[in-house]
């Protein structure tokens, strides 16, 4: 049987290097829009239709012929799956019924686990967190058929990213309020991020188990920290993630999946990141790329094509990858994408559909230029 292109570049070995979009999935798509349109659902509603997220998932696999499908679903979805009151503002992004900052609401919060209790829909009706979560594992093997030869990478937010939304209550700019906790409160900040870790090893689990064949880690806000803060108040729970993920084995693969630790604004970080224990690391279009892979010997990277370059004219998009590649050889693997600015929701114009397929095209049929020792473009 051959190696998918995907985790031949997340296990070291050589072959064409793999293309995917961080966001492949979603507003770009014109039947994305018809799909949620149809659907009438919020959003972390429609994550939990097992047809919704298989349809939306497959949806840029269809369209563009990428090398890998990413499970449509939203790192906030174990949250609510937990029992935690949140929804997603048109606008405005994760909104929770209240804040976790004090101890004793985060006290309060370590009852909640994933898969137990309920939670309330648009209708205002109960309803059961293991029927949710069951629909997850629905979803992505719904997704898995559908995708047939082509990979399914499942995801969740890092146990930081995820604290930061609890603790300010909705987006923030600087996450002062999370900052603030883990400093003058260390073992409220411990207390929420061991759940954090906990909740979001539940739910990539349980997507590798039911057929995604590789997972990825979001840290979207990792980059608002300064190395010492990431080493000894956040690390140690992205680790706890990485170690609970690392026994869970994919039936499509009938091995452990490939985990990829993805930051934004991380530079200062990576070699921390690195450390984490994941066999990927993201690198966004804010670092140079060979500098990168010097930071994290011995891992695969994926990255690093800016977004902005997407709206450009063809010559320019090839001469980005080209160079992405051409750095990419140097890392045990690589793996090519382009990433957003500001985490899973940015508001950035998205990219056009044929561009991104002649893209993926381009690097796919021109072995000579993509070929390497397991780079991801993304």
């Amino acid at each position: 049987m051959t190696t998918p292109p995907l985790i031949a570049a997340l296990t070291g070995q050589r072959g064409p290097t793999p293309v995917w979009f961080m966001r492949q999935a979603g507003r770009s798509l014109p039947e994305y829009r018809e799909l949620r349109a149809d659907v009438g659902l919020p959003m972390l509603e429609a994550c939990l239709r097992p047809d919704v997220a298989a349809e939306a998932t497959v949806q840029p696999v269809r369209r563009h012929g990428v090398d890998a499908g990413i499970f449509f679903s939203d790192i906030m979805v174990p949250l609510r799956l937990a029992g935690v009151g949140v929804e997603i503002e048109p606008g405005v992004g994760p909104v929770l019924d209240h804040p976790y900052r004090t101890r004793e609401s985060i006290d309060e919060l370590l009852s909640h686990r994933y898969g137990e209790g309920s939670w309330t829909d648009s209708t205002g009706r109960a309803r059961d967190c293991a029927e949710g979560a069951q629909s997850v594992r629905d979803g992505v093997a719904t997704a898995v058929r559908e995708l047939g030869s082509t990979s399914l990478i499942g995801f969740g937010g890092a146990p930081f990213t995820l604290a930061a939304y609890m603790v300010e209550g909705r987006p923030s700019r600087d996450h002062m309020a999370a900052r603030s906790l883990a400093a003058s409160d260390p073992g409220a900040w411990d207390a929420l991020m061991n759940w954090c870790a906990w909740v979001s090893a539940d739910f990539i689990t349980a997507q590798i188990e039911a057929g995604a064949s590789a997972a990825q880690l979001f840290d979207s806000w990792v980059g608002s920290l300064s190395p010492r803060t990431y080493r000894e108040s956040v690390a140690p729970y992205s680790r706890l993630v990485a170690q609970r993920v690392a026994g869970a084995v994919s039936p499509v693969t009938g091995e452990r999946a490939p985990l990829i630790h993805f930051g934004t604004g991380s530079a200062p970080i990576l070699a921390d990141m690195a450390e984490v224990g994941a066999d990927c690391v993201g690198v966004d279009w804010k670092t140079d790329l060979s500098w990168a892979i010097e930071q994290v010997p011995g891992k695969a990277v994926q990255g690093n094509l800016d977004p902005a370059l997407l709206q450009a004219p063809w010559n320019v998009i090839e001469q980005a990858v080209r160079d992405i590649l051409d750095a990419g050889r140097s890392a045990s693997g690589h793996w090519a994408s382009g990433a957003p600015s500001s985490g899973c929701r940015s508001r950035r114009r998205k990219p056009s559909g044929p561009i991104i397929a002649s893209m993926a095209a381009s690097v796919v049929a021109r072995p000579s230029s993509s070929t390497m020792s397991g780079t991801v473009l993304s």
